[in-house]
């Protein structure tokens, strides 16, 4: 017999969210650009600090500086530097409106 399909359609990503809060789940958090740091510290208790480490001794020496190239360069991973950004926009495309 066959398994009967669901009626929710199944979103299949390259990269699933880990069920669990441990350094799996820091791991993909740390990677994904929307999680800013201070929910990482909300949801574990790891600072951005412990973050830094735990990515430094679990990632490959080429995958850590590529992750801290773009953790540096993308200011979402900060809340007050991701709002700042977004204000910033905001004004910028009210001023480009009115032209």
């Amino acid at each position: 017999m066959m398994k009967k399909r669901s009626l929710i359609p199944q979103t299949k990503v390259k990269n699933p969210e880990p069920k669990e809060k441990d350094d799996n789940w820091v791991i993909w958090a740390a990677w994904a650009d929307r999680i800013t740091f201070e929910e990482i510290r909300e949801k574990t208790g790891k600072t951005e600090s412990d973050v830094i480490k735990l990515m430094r001794k679990t990632l490959r020496p080429g995958s850590f500086r590529l992750w801290r190239k773009r953790v540096h360069n993308t200011s979402i991973k900060h809340r007050k530097k991701f709002k700042l950004g977004r204000k910033k926009l905001r004004e910028k495309i009210k001023i480009t409106d009115i032209y």
